[in-house]
C-alpha cells in the first residue's frame, strides 16, 4: 500500500491547483521548456528543509532520492537549469504563493484564537560583493535587501511577508498593509506615525507602541495603580499637544491615548508605553508589549534553520525567490507539525525533516506491526504445539 513520504506530507500544504493558477497568470512556464516552475519549487524547498549549501549540493542530494520524485509530480534537476530558473523566472510567482500560504495561516488562526496579536518588524538581509553590487547598493548603512513581517504572537507564525530595498522604511510598508478590526498590533519606535495610529484607531483595531522620549504630550487624567505590579510607575490619559507637529504636516490623532510607564531593572529609564486599549490592565498593556521579542526570536530562527543568509545566485532574482521560499517553508513546516499531531518543537520538527524528508513513516509502522503480529502468532502456535 502506497503511503507519503515526509516530504510529500509537507508539500501538500501547497494545493497544486493553486500553484497552477498562479503559475498561469503570471506566465511562469511560458518558457520552461520542459522543467516546469512546480519542479523549481520542489527542488529549492527541498534545500530549505535539507539545508544544501550550494547548488552542487542541492542537485546530488535531491537527485539521489529519483525514485520518490513521481508522487511529488517533479523531476529530476541540473544545477545549471535551476541556476537559470532562479535568474530569469519572475519572483512575483513567489510572492503570491507566500501571501496565499500566509492568508491560509492567518484564517486556521483566527479559527482558534479569539483575539488576535500582531508583531510588526523587520530584518536586513546585507548582501555586498560581486554580482550583488550591481542592483542591491542603494545608498543605506546596510546594502541588500530588507525583510518585513508580521506574525501571529501566541501561535509564533507569520501572516503577512515583503521583501523591499533596505533603504525602504517600516513605516512605508506598513501603511500598504490592510488593518484587521478588533485585532492588537504591537510594534517598536520604527512604526512612529501619529496619522497611521489614527488608522488604526479608525479601523476598530487595537495598538501598542514606545513613545519618544520628546513626544509633545498633555495630561488628561490619572489612573490608579493600586493592584497592579511594583513595575508600573504610573498609568495615565494623555493626548497630542499640537495639531501641526512641524513640515506642514497635520496630525488627525484628536482622541485620547494610554500611557503606561514601566519600571526596567536594566536600564535608567523607564519605558513609556502608548496604546489606544483603555481596557487591558496596564499589567497587561507592559506584557503585550514584552510580547514583541517573539518577532526578533522568529528573525533568528528563521536565519538559523532556513537558508536566508547564503544564497544560490546573486540576482536580485534568485535572492528573493530564495528568500520568499523561505518563508514557505516556515509555514509548511508549521501546517506540518499540526496535521501530523507532533508535540515536538519547530526546530526538531524540522531537524527531522532535515534527515528523513523521504522517509515514509507510515510504511516502516505497517511493517513493524505486522512483522510483530506474526511473531506473535508463531510464540502461539509454538505453545499450542508443545
Amino acid at each position: 500500500m502506497y503511503t507519503n513520504t515526509r516530504f510529500g506530507e509537507l508539500m501538500k500544504g501547497i494545493p497544486r491547483g493553486m500553484f497552477e493558477r498562479l503559475a498561469k497568470k503570471h506566465q511562469a512556464d511560458k518558457y520552461s521548456k520542459g522543467f516546469r516552475c512546480w519542479d523549481q519549487f520542489a527542488a529549492m524547498l527541498y534545500g530549505q528543509v535539507t539545508g544544501s549549501r550550494s547548488l552542487r549540493d542541492l542537485e546530488l542530494s535531491f537527485n539521489s532520492h529519483e525514485g520518490h520524485h513521481y508522487h511529488l509530480g517533479a523531476r529530476t534537476i541540473r544545477r545549471s537549469t535551476l541556476a537559470d530558473a532562479n535568474n530569469k523566472r519572475d519572483v512575483a510567482l513567489y510572492e503570491s504563493l507566500c501571501q496565499q500560504l500566509l492568508l491560509r495561516a492567518r484564517g486556521q488562526l483566527k479559527a482558534q484564537v479569539s483575539d488576535m496579536l500582531y508583531l510588526l518588524d523587520s530584518t536586513p538581509i546585507p548582501l555586498k560583493g560581486l554580482g550583488y553590487d550591481d542592483w542591491a547598493a542603494n545608498g543605506h548603512r546596510t546594502p541588500g535587501l530588507k525583510v518585513h513581517m508580521v506574525i501571529e504572537g501566541n501561535q509564533h507564525v507569520p501572516v503577512y511577508g515583503k521583501i523591499t530595498p533596505s533603504n525602504v522604511p517600516d513605516l512605508n510598508d506598513a501603511r500598504q498593509m490592510k488593518i484587521e478590526a478588533g485585532a492588537t498590533y504591537v510594534f517598536d519606535k520604527g512604526y512612529y506615525d501619529f496619522n497611521w495610529w489614527h488608522r488604526i484607531n479608525e479601523e476598530d483595531a487595537l495598538f501598542v507602541t514606545r513613545a519618544k522620549h520628546n513626544a509633545a504630550l498633555k495630561l488628561v487624567n490619572s489612573h490608579s495603580i493600586e493592584g497592579c505590579g511594583a513595575h508600573i510607575l504610573s498609568d495615565e490619559a494623555v493626548c497630542f499637544k499640537n495639531r501641526r507637529p512641524g513640515g506642514g504636516r497635520i496630525n488627525e490623532y484628536i482622541d485620547p491615548l494610554r500611557r503606561v510607564t514601566v519600571y526596567r531593572e536594566d536600564h535608567d529609564t523607564p519605558l513609556v508605553l502608548l496604546t489606544n486599549d483603555f481596557t487591558r490592565s496596564a499589567d497587561e498593556v507592559a506584557a503585550l508589549y514584552k510580547q514583541r521579542w517573539q518577532i526578533e526570536l522568529f528573525f533568528k530562527w528563521l536565519k538559523q534553520n532556513l537558508k536566508i543568509k547564503r544564497f544560490l545566485g546573486r540576482s536580485e532574482n534568485a535572492v528573493k525567490t530564495q528568500i520568499y521560499i523561505a518563508v514557505i517553508a516556515y509555514v509548511l513546516l508549521w501546517l506540518y507539525r499540526k496535521a501530523e499531531g507532533m508535540g515536538c518543537s519547530l526546530t526538531d520538527c524540522a531537524r527531522l525533516l532535515a534527515s528523513a524528508a523521504f522517509q515514509r513513516p507510515r510504511s516502516e509502522y505497517s511493517i513493524w506491526k505486522r512483522r510483530r503480529q506474526q511473531r506473535e502468532e508463531l510464540l502461539a502456535l509454538q505453545g499450542i504445539l508443545i
